[in-house]
C-alpha cells in the first residue's frame, strides 16, 4: 500500500486554490520573522532603556548629593538643626525622594524626613528591574580636615516615578517595534506576490489551459519582466518540453495510425480490408432497418484480370488495381458509397439509405462506367470492364456475411454469361429492373417518336354545372407495350430529367389546343402539370410565359398544378417563381392536397388559387368516414383562406351531390366524363351543356 501511494497523482489545484495556499504560507512566515524580529529587537531596546534608567537614577543621586553636601556639611559642623532641616526639605522637592536624613557619626539624627512608598499597579513588575528603593551614603567632610567625618548624608529614592516614565517608553518602543514589524511583513508580501506568487498564478492558470491531447496548441504565456530570470528560464523550459511532448505524441500517433491501416486496409489500394469492410456494413444495415430503407451490395470483379497480368505484367495490374480503387473512392451527387476491396481482383461498394431496387440499378450502372473508363499507364491506354453482382437489404438477407456472400455469388454467376454486366440476386428482381431499364431506354425515343398525345378530362362547376375547363394528361403509345400507364412511365422522366422535355412538349400542345378552341368559339382554362424538376430550373418562368405568348393565350387560361412535394425542397425558390407566374396573371393550384406535407404555413405564403382534393380521398367518400372527414377538412379550409376547391376522381352521384351539398366548387372523374382525346372532348362540350339546358328547361 505504501509504494501504490507514492505513485499516485497529485490533484491538481485551481489557481484560486494555490495563491490562497501560498499567498497564506507566505504571509504567515513573513509576519512571523518580522514579529519576532521586532519582538527581539524591542526587546533589547527595552533593556538597554532600563540600563540607562538605571544609570540616570544613579548619576541624579549622586549630583543631588553633591549639590547638598557642602551644607549638609556645614549644618552638621555647626550644629545646625535648622540648616540641616531646610537641606532635608528641600531635598523632598523632588517628587522620587523617600527618605533624606544628615546625621552626627554617633548616629543621632540632626535632620530626617521620611515619604510612603508609592503603589502603582505595575511596582510588582517595575521592582524587579528597578527595585522598590535605592538608598545612597555619602560622609561628610570639610576640605579644611579631610580627614575627620563630621556626619552623613543618607538618601532613599522611590523608584515609582521612573519606573513609570520608563514603562511608557517601553510599551510605546514595544508596540511601535510590533507595528513596524507589520508594515514591514505587509510590504514584503506585497513584493513577494508582485514578484513571485502573480506571475506563478498566471503560469499555473496557463498550464490549467494546455490540451493533454494536443500539448503544444496553447503554450505558456511569458510574465513581463521576468524574460531573463528564473521564472523566465522555468518558462521557456516548460514550453520546450510541450513541444517535445506534442511531437513525441504526434509520432506515436502517426505510428498507430500507420499499425491500424496495415491491420484493417488493404495495403495496395488502401481501400477497407474484408474484416473492417464487414463491420461497416453491419453498422450500415442497423441504420436502414431503423430508417426502413434499402440497402445494396455491390460485388465488382474485373472481367479477365488475368490476362492483364499475363499481357502487361504484375506492375501494371497493381496500377489497374489502384486506379480502379481510386474511382471506386469518388463520391457520386447524392449517395451514399463506401468501397472496400476483397482479394485479387475483386471491389465491394455498400450504398445506403436507397428509396428502392431501381435506383441501385442506376448505381450499378455508373459502376460499369468506372470500370469501363480507359485507363492511361505511362505511354498506352489500356481497357477493362467490370461485372457485377447485387444483393439486396432486407429482400436477400439481413446479415452482413449473407449479403456479401450472395453477391459474390451473384457475381460469379454473372460472370458465366458474359462480362461488362450486372446482375441481382433475385432473378424476378433482376427481370423486373431489366424491363424497367428497357422501357427508360425507350422513353428517351418516345417524344421524337411521336407516341406522346394529349387526352383532356373536363372540369365542372358543380353550381353552374358548366365546363369552365380541362385538365390536360398526358398519354404514352408504346409502339410494342401499347398504352403506358403514367404512373409507370412519369417516375422515370423525372429520374432521368427527360421530363423537363416532355414536360415544355405539354405546355406547347396544351396552349395550341387551347388557342384552336378560343378560336372555335370554346375558351376554357387548361390545366398542366408542372413537375419538381421543371420548377426547378431557373428559366422556368421565361419559358412559360414565352409559350403563352407564341400561341396568343392569354395567361388567364392557362393553370399550372404543382404538387406539394414538388417545392417543398426549397420553398423560397418556389414561393417566388410562383408568385412571379401569378402576377403574371396565370392561375397556380395545388395537385394532390392532402397526401403531402398539408401545412398552413406554405399555403399562407404560396399564391394558391386552388386546391385539388386527391382522388384517394374522393373514392371512398361518404363510405369511409375518414376519407371523409379529410374531405371536408379541405373544403372548409378552401373556404377559410378564399381557394377554389376542386375534388379529382368523382364517379357517382352520391359524391357529386354531397361535393356540391358540402360547397366544393368544382370536379372532375368518370361521373362526368373519361379523359377524352380532343375530337372528342369538343363534342363532350357540346353535349353536356345541350343536356344542362334541356334539363333546367
Amino acid at each position: 500500500m505504501g509504494a501504490e501511494s507514492k505513485n499516485e497523482p497529485i490533484p491538481m489545484k485551481t489557481p484560486f486554490q494555490l495563491e490562497h495556499r501560498l499567498g497564506h504560507r507566505i504571509l504567515r512566515w513573513v509576519l512571523s520573522v518580522t514579529l519576532i524580529s521586532g519582538i527581539l529587537l524591542g526587546t533589547m531596546q527595552i533593556i538597554l532603556d532600563a540600563r540607562r534608567v538605571s544609570d540616570e537614577l544613579d548619576d541624579h543621586a549622586a549630583q543631588t548629593m553633591a549639590l547638598v553636601k557642602d551644607a549638609a556639611t556645614q549644618a552638621v559642623f555647626s550644629i545646625d538643626n535648622e540648616l540641616a532641616r531646610q537641606v532635608v526639605e528641600g531635598l523632598f522637592e523632588q517628587n522620587g525622594m523617600r527618605f533624606a536624613s544628615i546625621t552626627h557619626p554617633n548616629g543621632e539624627a540632626l535632620a530626617t524626613k521620611t515619604r510612603a512608598l508609592k503603589e502603582p499597579y505595575y511596582r510588582p513588575a517595575t521592582d524587579l528591574i528597578f527595585d522598590a528603593e535605592r538608598s545612597y551614603h555619602s560622609p561628610l567632610i570639610r576640605s579644611a580636615d579631610p580627614e575627620i567625618v563630621f556626619g552623613d548624608l543618607e538618601l532613599t529614592y522611590d523608584t515609582a516615578n521612573v519606573a513609570a516614565s520608563w514603562l511608557e517608553r517601553a510599551c510605546l518602543t514595544f508596540i511601535s517595534g510590533i507595528a513596524q514589524a507589520v508594515i514591514l511583513g505587509l510590504a514584503l508580501c506585497l513584493v513577494y506576490h508582485l514578484l513571485l506568487t502573480r506571475p506563478l498564478l498566471r503560469i499555473i492558470h496557463s498550464l490549467t489551459k494546455v490540451n493533454p491531447d494536443h500539448p503544444d496548441d496553447k503554450l505558456l504565456a511569458l510574465p513581463r519582466t521576468h524574460e531573463r530570470d528564473e521564472l523566465g528560464l522555468w518558462v521557456n523550459a516548460t514550453n520546450n518540453l510541450l513541444v517535445a511532448i506534442a511531437e513525441n505524441q504526434q509520432k506515436h500517433r502517426e505510428a498507430e495510425e500507420k499499425v491500424t491501416r496495415l491491420s484493417r486496409y488493404d495495403n495496395l489500394t488502401g481501400l477497407p480490408s474484408r474484416e473492417t469492410l464487414l463491420g461497416f456494413l453491419n453498422s450500415a444495415i442497423e441504420d436502414d432497418r431503423r430508417n426502413k430503407q434499402i440497402l445494396s451490395v455491390f460485388c465488382c470483379g474485373i472481367d479477365d484480370f488475368r490476362s492483364a497480368n499475363d499481357q502487361y505484367g504484375y506492375q501494371t495490374g497493381d496500377k489497374i488495381l489502384r486506379t480502379v480503387a481510386d474511382r471506386l473512392s469518388e463520391q457520386r451527387d447524392g449517395s451514399h458509397l463506401i468501397a472496400g476491396r476483397l482479394g485479387g481482383d475483386q471491389f465491394v461498394v455498400i450504398e445506403k439509405h436507397l428509396r428502392d431496387d431501381y435506383q441501385a440499378a442506376a448505381t450499378a450502372e455508373w459502376l460499369l462506367q468506372v470500370f469501363s473508363r480507359p485507363i492511361r499507364i505511362d505511354d498506352r491506354q489500356v481497357f477493362i470492364t467490370g461485372t457485377i453482382g447485387i444483393a439486396l437489404f432486407p429482400p436477400d438477407g439481413s446479415g452482413a456475411d449473407k449479403l456479401l456472400q450472395r453477391a459474390e455469388q451473384t457475381m460469379t454467376l454473372a460472370k458465366r454469361t458474359g462480362g461488362n454486366q450486372f446482375q441481382f440476386y433475385v432473378a424476378s428482381v433482376d427481370l423486373q429492373i431489366r424491363e424497367r431499364k428497357k422501357l427508360e431506354q425507350d422513353l428517351a425515343l418516345a417524344l421524337p417518336g411521336g407516341q406522346f398525345h394529349l387526352v383532356y378530362q373536363p372540369q365542372i362547376h358543380l353550381e353552374s354545372q358548366r365546363i369552365i375547363g380541362a385538365e390536360a394528361l398526358l398519354r404514352w403509345n408504346h409502339p410494342e407495350r401499347g398504352l403506358v400507364p403514367p404512373d409507370e412511365f412519369i417516375p422515370l422522366a423525372e429520374l432521368n430529367g427527360t421530363i423537363v422535355e416532355i414536360g415544355q412538349w405539354v405546355l406547347e400542345q396544351a396552349c395550341w389546343r387551347a388557342a384552336l378552341w378560343a378560336a372555335n368559339g370554346n375558351p376554357i382554362r387548361i390545366a398542366v402539370n408542372l413537375s419538381a424538376i421543371q420548377l426547378r430550373q431557373d428559366t422556368i418562368v421565361e419559358k412559360v410565359l414565352e409559350t403563352l405568348k407564341r400561341h396568343a393565350i392569354p395567361p388567364g387560361r392557362l393553370e399550372l398544378e404543382v404538387t406539394e412535394t414538388s417545392f417543398m425542397e426549397n420553398l423560397d425558390d418556389a414561393v417566388a417563381k410562383l408568385k412571379r407566374l401569378r402576377s403574371a396573371g396565370i392561375t397556380i393550384a395545388v395537385d394532390d392536397f392532402g397526401t403531402g406535407y398539408s401545412s398552413l404555413t406554405y399555403l399562407k405564403r404560396m399564391p394558391v388559387q386552388h386546391l385539388k382534393i386527391d382522388k384517394q380521398f374522393i373514392r371512398d367518400l361518404l363510405v369511409n368516414e375518414d376519407d371523409t372527414r379529410i374531405a371536408n377538412t379541405i373544403i372548409d379550409l378552401g373556404k377559410s383562406l378564399n381557394l377554389s376547391v376542386i375534388a379529382e376522381g368523382v364517379e357517382t352521384a352520391e359524391q357529386e351531390f354531397y361535393l356540391r351539398q358540402r360547397g366544393c366548387e368544382l370536379a372532375q372523374g368518370y361521373y362526368f366524363s373519361k379523359p377524352l382525346l380532343p375530337e372528342d372532348f369538343e363534342k363532350f362540350v357540346v353535349s353536356f351543356h345541350r343536356k344542362i339546358i334541356a334539363h333546367n328547361t
